[in-house]
């Protein structure tokens, strides 16, 4: 049977992971929302043909790095990232003998539902 992931987690390496995870989605969360208020902000007056530049272009540059080199740790880790809003991820596992993935959202306290890789959040089951 060809496998769609080469990282597998089992339970227990997903857990060691939620502390990080979590801190992750905070930081995420915070620098789309500087991303957003920076668009906002600069949006019509480069809509007017202003050019600017300086130390906000320099920090909105840092974060977008910043966000980018985050999400890049959940690509490596192949931690698929479905919402940041939410917090939610799946994490590929095998369960069964099949691909399934172990899904987690960040207002929960612990990885406690499954769910086939194609039927998504709405199809969740309970370890």
């Amino acid at each position: 049977m060809e496998r769609r992931f080469s990282k597998h987690y089992s339970l227990a390496e997903a857990r060691e992971l939620l502390p990080q995870l979590r801190i992750w989605f905070q930081q995420l969360q915070r620098l789309r929302r500087d991303l957003a208020s920076y668009e906002q902000s600069t949006n019509a007056r480069l809509d007017e043909g202003d050019d600017f530049g300086g130390g906000k272009v320099h920090q909105w540059i840092r974060n977008l790095s910043a966000f980018k080199e985050i999400v890049e740790e959940f690509n490596q880790r192949e931690i698929q990232l479905k919402d940041i809003e939410r917090g939610l991820v799946d994490f590929p596992a095998i369960q069964a003998g099949r691909e399934v993935f172990l899904c987690w959202e960040l207002e929960e306290n612990d990885i406690t539902h499954w769910h086939d890789l194609d039927s998504g959040f709405a199809g969740r089951e309970h370890l």
